[in-house]
Parts: C-alpha cells; sequence; structure tokens
C-alpha cells in the first residue's frame, strides 16, 4: 500500500512543469546582483567619481530653503 502511494506520488511529482526551478532563478538573479553592486562600488570609489559625489552631496548640504 505504502509502495503504490509513493509511486503515485513520484508519478505526480515527474510531471510537474520545471520543478525547483524557481529556486535556480533567485540563485542566479541574487550572483547578477552582487556583480552589479561590487561593479558600482568600485566605480563610486575611482578618485573621480568619488569627488563628484562628494562635491554634489555639499552642495545639496549648503542649500538653504
Amino acid at each position: 500500500m505504502r509502495i503504490q502511494r509513493f509511486r503515485s506520488a513520484v508519478r505526480r511529482w515527474r510531471r510537474l512543469p520545471e520543478a525547483g526551478m524557481t529556486t535556480a532563478e533567485y540563485a542566479v538573479g541574487t550572483i547578477a546582483a552582487c556583480a552589479f553592486a561590487a561593479v558600482l562600488l568600485a566605480i563610486v570609489q575611482s578618485g573621480g567619481i568619488e569627488s563628484l559625489v562628494v562635491k554634489v552631496i555639499k552642495a545639496a548640504l549648503s542649500v538653504s530653503l
């Protein structure tokens, strides 16, 4: 009896389309987001961009409303 239920469950599971694909998609998306963040961090830490960001922040803070 248990074996028949197990076999029936396995047959139903095999018919499911793309079982487990969402986990793989989340993993790939997370890796891509981390790589993009690393590239942005490297760009922002470069000398020219860093000074530009500091200038923009100082200009924004010096504006009085």
